[in-house]
């Protein structure tokens, strides 16, 4: 072979050489830095690109997509001297490459301390029923913090979640037997409650039931009272009547007055429950002309009312 074809092979594989070196093929997701006798000049974008051999290099391969950071658990005292055991996850993504190869080193080191250095802070700050019951507002207060403290590397945090937060197992069984006797207090509330209402309820119907009672007496009464009225009316009217025909010297209504007493005392003797057998003297003829005396009188008023 003459030295023409070495050369030309030579200068072939030499052009192979620098056109392998010089083409970059960029992973979708990820972005790599170019730097140029070792200073930043430009990023590479998913895809094709081309650099100048030699002169440029790669410099940093930065993953642009979401990524999972978990933080290990730690020891963290609250404000009410509480200890308690607390571990989270962080997701962030890296919007600049050039400032997350190049304002930080070790990113992703940076980002674990911070964050929990911020839960140390944050979570200190409150009580343990705060930690216990206000978890979202945690995570809101980490995002914020934590957030703003890496926006000059170029990341962008966009969750913060705390995982567990685990106390003592002394302090738990404190908060289970506290949590018991709450609910044991509003259980004999609630007990005590019902039972007085039940009473409130049986005291309205008691009272409901008295006044008709009452209502139902005052009722009976006057009409009592009225059949009263009336036979008074009656015995006024039948005396009144009477007392006109002794007036007009009629016998007969002498006759009925003594008929009438005469009947009612032997009506009361017969019904008295401390009398069983009774002797006396009765006249019967006495009663029965008393009674024809009734008659008569009935006959006259009769006959004047007719006239």
């Amino acid at each position: 072979m003459s030295e023409f074809g070495v050369f030309t092979l030579f200068s072939f594989g030499l052009a192979a050489v620098i056109l392998f070196l010089g083409v970059k093929s960029v992973p979708q997701g990820n972005e790599w830095t170019v730097e140029r006798f070792g200073k930043f000049t430009r990023s590479l974008r998913p895809g094709l690109n081309l650099i100048v051999p030699v002169v440029d290099r790669i410099g940093n391969k930065l993953n642009m997509m979401e990524q999972v950071l978990d933080v290990p658990t730690q020891e963290i005292i609250t404000k009410d001297n509480a200890m308690v055991s607390v571990d989270g996850v962080v997701f962030y993504q890296i919007l600049d490459s050039a400032m997350a190869a190049y304002e930080v080193n070790n990113l992703q080191y940076a980002i674990l301390n911070l964050t929990m250095t911020n839960i140390r802070t944050v979570m200190g700050s409150m009580d343990l029923d705060e930690l216990l019951s206000k978890r979202d507002d945690i995570n809101a207060r980490l995002l914020t913090v934590v957030d703003e403290a890496t926006t000059p590397w170029g990341v962008k945090v966009t969750r913060i979640e705390i995982k567990d937060i685990s106390p003592p197992t002394d302090l738990v069984e404190s908060m289970a037997r506290q949590m018991k006797a709450e609910r044991d207090k509003r259980a004999a509330i609630l007990e005590a409650e019902g039972q007085r209402q039940a009473e409130v309820l049986k005291a309205d119907g008691e009272k409901q039931a008295t006044i008709l009672q009452a209502e139902g007496e005052k009722e009976a009464a006057f009409r009592e009272a009225e059949a009263r009225e009336r036979l008074a009316e009656a015995e006024a009217n039948a005396t009144r009547m009477v007392s006109e025909a002794i007036a007009q010297g009629d016998v007969q209504a002498v006759n009925y007055f003594v008929a009438q007493k005469y009947v009612e005392a032997l009506q009361t003797i017969g019904t008295a429950p401390n009398q069983k057998l009774i002797f006396m003297p009765v006249e019967a003829s006495g009663v029965i002309g008393a009674i024809g005396g009734v008659a008569e009188l009935a006959k006259t008023a009769m006959d004047k009312n007719k006239a």
